[in-house]
């Protein structure tokens, strides 16, 4: 029975090794599956219901509902669609006046002029930039226990935002995060596009560099391999995968594009071309006049930077120590990389830290010194620093071997692999040449080239899908991130081609993908329930109407500012971090430097929108945790979307949203006439906040609530102790009591579903 077992073992370990890394052989399953399918543009299906048919995008709905003998819901009413709308593309909810301004507008034009009105909003980036921040596992932290500070991540996070908003060509986009320092090297913002890959966790006081280093390989192959091309990789870092036709050498192919990328934290050049040519001539003087000084300071303090190594080295693995410690013209390329992975750990720049210059002594201090106040007369020569950024680049022009790893180990070493791409699609090793007068292998230009090749099948269909995802809360592929045998095959195969091949064949551009999108019926469809199709197809497949979703953290967050008056628009910068709850962080990290939060001492940052507060690993922020913020430790594909008792609690007990009411119930009485009914501040409430009037059953539920709420506040205010919250502003006259009990009004819409959700 036991020899049984074993054999029955062994015959399991056969069949699921079919396509085995000495085969490579694939099954006609394999080969036929649909997401590795050239994308072929399918024509437009001809449908019954003509007058349903705005753009393409409807035929082929409508073709899939016809099959079942569906038929799509009516039109959202305009109030409706333009919150809608507005929210998906900025993450805002619209103002009065700008709902008055689509409801009064009767052209057959109006529609499409809010479109084009959103998609130029500086507000579109920052909304369409977070979504791919997601992706990209975006955070200003490490990760792990210390979860040190990125003191300049936000430079990627900006120019995220920028590219969105430009509407720069995915294929650029994609181009400038995989291989932006090859292809554009005197272009500051495809260094800083690097930043992707520089997202990767990082223990920079791990004892062992070899498995510090595969560590941060295997994120990067695993981060590109599912945002680019929606395929579960990591899946085969140990063995071949067990389900789709990804070969354990295909996973370490496509790791070895990146074997002599590294972290290139540093100064980025200038963007106008006269401002750097400045620079570079005031920076050659100042070098000039100064190199004998810092050589001979750079001489002085060389024994100390032998110490620190010397000391900084002893919990790396013997062949890394002996890499370091050895003449740097003698090492091989992977030496190369391990020295540059521990310098910052065990080395310093020009100058050493305080500590380590304390331990220099004698004439050597005293000279040092003397040195020192010299280098600093030429301060005036010197020009003002360059900004910096943290991003990915090739250390050398020569690349360290990459080997299979058995099992994963990264000590266990198997065959050697070159680069290559996913042998079921690409079989042959690509030709790779260096780029001339760059210190780079030019690798990464040959995997970013593949990658928006019009004839991968992948990457145009899983951005495609996303775009979808982002408009209606699931995508055509209902699980964006895996486009394999174990995930979901495409309610609308036709549509996601038709759509793929519009991308490509408009520029790759994310904006006319939008708006062809929000521009179709089956987009601006009601959320109304039908008997018969909920029947037929309960989950929506089919989009027979439009799906009523939860907004997102970050749109829950930047309506109520708005919807306040309190919301600071502008744009860029450092992250903020606004006010935590008290206990959220303890006394030993209090503040940012140490891997805590310190909050803005200026209020203003902390009313910026949420895109811009400071992303740390290991303390999200706590609002926005609470409504299923990804936890940025790897590529985000969806959002989860939870209703859970503490969402509620927190909007009713969170000192901060009780602050915004207030400034909400301020503004709405500072905007009203003091001769003005209460009726009418009940209504002016309600537009602000659900776009719409008040009804007559909500009136009359919200004056009685006020009334009785008004003898509650009355009743504090009375007996003294904790005062009740106030409006910010309020109506000369006006009875304190009934205004602490407006303040709870307001707070009751912003916790109510019609404010936090898409109907």
């Amino acid at each position: 029975m036991r020899h049984l077992s074993f054999f029955i073992v062994l015959c399991l370990v056969a069949t699921s090794a079919v396509y085995s890394a000495e085969t490579h052989v694939f099954t006609d399953a394999q080969k036929s599956f649909w997401s590795l399918q050239p994308v072929k543009k399918p024509p437009i299906p001809a449908v019954k219901a003509k007058q349903g048919v705005n753009n393409p995008v409807d035929a082929f709905v409508l073709a899939k509902l016809e099959e079942k003998q569906l038929q799509p819901n009516p039109a959202a009413d305009k109030i409706t669609l333009l919150r809608r709308v507005t929210i998906d593309l900025t993450g805002l909810v619209p103002t009065p006046e700008e709902i008055q301004a689509f409801v009064s507008d009767n052209s057959p034009t109006a529609y499409e002029k809010v479109i084009d009105r959103l998609l130029a909003s500086p507000a579109y980036g920052e909304r369409w930039g977070r979504h791919w921040l997601d992706v990209a596992r975006y955070a200003d932290s490490n990760g792990y226990k210390a979860d040190e500070t990125r003191p300049d991540m936000w430079r990627y996070r900006d120019y995220v935002i920028d590219a969105f908003n430009e509407d720069k060509p995915y294929d650029r986009f994609v181009r400038e995060q995989i291989a932006g320092d090859e292809l554009y090297p005197q272009d500051p913002d495809a260094l800083v596009a690097m930043g992707f890959n520089r997202h990767y966790i990082d223990e920079t006081n791990a004892a062992g560099l070899v498995i510090r280093r595969e560590e941060t390989l295997a994120e990067i192959t695993n981060a590109t391999g599912s945002a680019f091309l929606g395929m579960t990789f990591a899946c085969a870092r140990c063995h071949d995968h067990k389900y789709d036709p990804i070969l354990q050498t295909d996973y370490y192919r496509l790791q070895a594009f990146f074997a002599n990328t590294a972290f290139g934290d540093g100064p980025i050049p200038l963007k106008d071309p006269v401002e750097r040519k400045n620079y570079e001539e005031q920076y050659a003087i100042w070098d000039s006049r100064t190199k004998a000084i810092r050589d001979e300071m750079a001489q002085i303090v060389e024994p100390l930077r032998k110490t620190k190594a010397q000391g900084g080295i002893k919990t790396f693995e013997d062949d890394v120590q002996e890499a370091i410690l050895m003449d740097a013209s003698k090492r091989n390329a992977w030496q190369q990389m391990m020295y540059h992975t521990a310098e910052p750990r065990i080395g310093f720049d020009e100058e050493p830290d305080a500590r380590t210059l304390r331990t220099l002594k004698g004439d050597a201090a005293t000279r040092y010194a003397d040195l020192k106040k010299q280098l600093a007369e030429f301060d005036a020569l010197k020009p003002k620093a360059l900004p910096r950024a943290q991003y990915m680049a090739d250390i050398s022009a020569t690349a360290p071997p990459t080997y299979v790893h058995t099992r994963g180990d990264p000590y266990a070493k198997g065959q050697e692999v070159q680069p290559g791409f996913l042998s079921i699609l690409d079989p042959n090793d690509p030709k790779i040449t260096p780029p001339a007068g760059l210190n780079s292998t030019g690798r990464r230009t040959v995997l970013a080239n593949w990658l928006v090749d019009p004839k991968n099948p992948l990457v145009a269909r899983v951005m495609v899908n996303r775009v979808w995802q982002y408009h209606f809360g699931t995508g055509i592929v209902a699980t964006p991130g895996d486009f394999g045998r174990m995930g979901s095959r495409p309610t609308h195969p036709e549509l996601l081609d038709y759509l793929s091949s519009y991308f490509v064949e408009n520029g790759w551009s994310i904006k006319r993908l939008n708006r062809l999108i929000v521009l179709s019926n089956a987009y601006r469809q009601s959320t109304d329930n039908q008997a018969k199709a909920a029947e037929v197809d309960p989950d929506n497949k089919l989009l027979w109407r439009y799906n009523r979703h939860r907004l997102e953290a970050e749109a829950i967050r930047d309506s109520m500012l708005m919807v306040s008056g309190l919301m600071n628009s502008k744009m860029g910068g450092p992250g903020v971090f606004p006010p935590v709850p008290s206990g959220a962080v303890s006394a030993l990290s209090a503040t940012a430097a140490a891997g805590g939060w310190s909050s803005e001492k200026d209020p203003l940052q902390n009313n910026r929108r949420s895109v811009y507060i400071f992303v740390r690993r290991n303390l999200r922020y706590p609002m926005l945790q609470e409504f299923d913020t990804p936890n940025t430790f790897e590529v985000w594909h969806s959002r989860k979307n939870t209703v859970t008792p503490a969402q509620s609690l927190d909007i009713l007990n969170n000192d901060l949203i009780l602050d915004w009411s207030r400034a909400f119930a301020g503004r709405v009485m500072s905007e009203s006439k003091a001769s003005s009914e209460p009726w009418e501040q009940i209504d002016k409430a309600y537009r602000m906040s659900y776009g719409r009037g008040a009804t007559a059953d909500e009136l009359k539920t919200a004056t009685a609530f006020l009334e009785q709420q008004t003898s509650i506040m009355a009743k504090r205010l009375a007996g003294g102790g904790v005062k009740p919250p106030m409006p910010t502003r309020t109506l000369e006259g006006m009875d304190p009591a009934r205004a602490a009990a407006f303040v709870d009004l307001c707070q009751m819409l912003f916790a109510s579903n019609e404010f936090l959700y898409v109907n």
